[in-house]
C-alpha cells in the first residue's frame, strides 16, 4: 500500500508539472480593482473574464460602467493603456400605463410574477402590450435601480442602472431595452392597436397621430404599425421639439429622474386606479 501511494503521488507530481497552466497574477490584482458585480454590462460574463480581456487588450477599462472613473483610471495606469470611452447603457421602459391611466380587464390572482400572469391570457391589463406591474424587473435588479411606483409602473434610476440587461431578459412583454444614455427622445409605448381600441385601454398610449413626426427633423420619426418609431441613427437631430404636440404624452424627453412631456399633453389628474373594464357585449 505504501508503494502504491508513493507511485500515485509521483504520477500526480509529474501530471501537475506537465499540465500546469500559467495564470498571470495581474488577473487577481485587476479583479480586486473591479466591483465584482458580475453584471455582464461590459459585454463579458463577469469581472474575472473582464480582467482577462483587459490583459489581452480586447477591452478598455472604461467598458466597466459599474466602476467609478477613478478606479477605471487606476486600472488603465496599472496596465499602461488608455482609459478609453464607452457610453453608458440604461434600461428604458416602453410603457407609461400605470393603474391610474391604463384599465384592467381582469383581476389576476396567483403567483406575484409578471411571467406567471402573462401565461394567463396575457395578464389582466386591458392593453395587451402594457406593463403588468407585478415587479419581476424590480426583483431581478441587483443594483436597486428599479422600483414600482404607487401605480405599479417600474421606474428606472438612471444613476444606479448599470445596463446589465437582467430586466430586459425577465420582462414577458419585452418592454425593456438597453439604450445609450444619449437617447433622450423616447416613445414610452409599444401598443400597435388601432387608435380607437388603444385609447379605450390607456390614456397615455401612442395614437400614431403623426404630430411628432411632422415636428421633428425629416426622417427622425416615422409611423409604423400604429406606433411612432425613432431612427436613432439620426439621434443628433433629436430635441424636445418633437414632444410638444403629442396629445397623450406618449413620446417624452428624458432628462434627470423624470421624463418630460410636451406642453400639448393632456394633464393626468387621477390619483386612484381605474375601475376594471366591463366585458364586451356578445354579438
Amino acid at each position: 500500500m505504501a508503494g502504491l501511494g508513493i507511485l500515485l503521488a509521483g504520477i500526480l507530481a509529474i501530471a501537475n508539472r506537465r499540465l500546469y497552466v500559467f495564470e498571470d497574477p495581474r488577473i487577481d490584482q485587476l479583479e480586486d480593482l473591479l466591483p465584482r458585480a458580475n453584471c455582464g454590462a461590459c459585454g463579458v460574463a463577469g469581472c474575472r473574464p473582464f480582467a482577462e480581456a483587459l490583459l489581452e487588450g480586447r477591452l478598455e477599462p472604461a467598458r466597466c460602467t459599474v466602476n467609478s472613473t477613478d478606479m477605471n483610471q487606476q486600472i488603465a495606469d496599472m496596465l499602461g493603456v488608455a482609459l478609453g470611452s464607452h457610453e453608458r447603457q440604461i434600461a428604458r421602459l416602453a410603457c407609461a400605463g400605470g393603474s391610474h391611466v391604463a384599465a384592467t380587464r381582469a383581476r389576476y390572482q396567483g403567483l406575484k410574477s409578471c411571467r406567471a400572469a402573462a401565461l394567463v391570457s396575457g395578464g389582466g391589463k386591458g392593453c395587451t402590450w402594457g406593463c403588468l406591474g407585478l415587479g419581476d424587473c424590480e426583483v431581478v435588479c441587483d443594483f436597486d435601480a428599479i422600483r414600482l411606483d404607487r401605480y405599479g409602473l417600474p421606474v428606472v434610476d438612471p444613476v444606479r442602472c448599470t445596463g446589465c440587461g437582467d430586466c430586459v431578459d425577465v420582462c414577458p412583454k419585452d418592454l425593456f431595452s438597453l439604450q445609450p444614455e444619449s437617447h433622450r427622445l423616447w416613445v414610452a409605448c409599444l401598443n400597435q392597436d388601432p387608435q380607437d381600441e388603444a385609447m379605450a385601454h390607456c390614456q397615455v398610449v401612442c395614437t400614431a397621430c403623426g404630430r411628432c413626426a411632422a415636428d421633428a427633423p425629416e426622417g427622425l420619426i416615422r409611423m409604423e404599425s400604429n406606433l411612432a418609431v425613432i431612427d436613432y441613427t439620426k439621434n443628433a437631430l433629436a430635441s424636445p421639439v418633437a414632444i410638444q404636440r403629442c396629445p397623450t404624452g406618449a413620446i417624452v424627453w428624458l432628462e434627470g429622474q423624470a421624463p418630460r412631456k410636451g406642453s400639448g399633453a393632456r394633464k393626468v389628474t387621477r390619483k386612484e386606479p381605474l375601475p376594471r373594464m366591463e366585458p364586451l357585449p356578445r354579438v
